[in-house]
């Protein structure tokens, strides 16, 4: 996770909540308003004046974000699906 001190955590909480709540939980309709308010809060955050090294910024913050995701979420919910239904056969 991106570790911020617990003390800057909870000035987010209640506003993430609120955010959360208002994206739709349907499949076809999710990932559009997800790709919505990611990008307008970079948008909003790094303004229009961004240089190099703010877009690089963002896209390495996008890429740990994917990374991250995948490592703490993704690859666990692989490895108890590979217990339940079993890995691939050897090749």
């Amino acid at each position: 996770m991106p570790y911020i001190n617990r003390a800057d955590r909870g000035k987010y909480q209640k506003l993430l909540s609120e955010l959360a709540a208002l994206v739709p939980t349907d499949a076809k309709e999710r990932p559009g308003n997800m790709n919505y308010v990611l990008s307008l809060l970079i948008h909003k955050v790094y303004g229009t004046k961004m240089r190099y090294a703010d877009h690089n910024e963002v896209m390495g913050m996008l890429s740990g974000v994917n990374q991250e995701f995948y490592r703490r979420f993704t690859a666990p919910y692989e490895d108890k699906k590979i217990e339940e239904q079993g890995d691939l056969p050897e090749l």
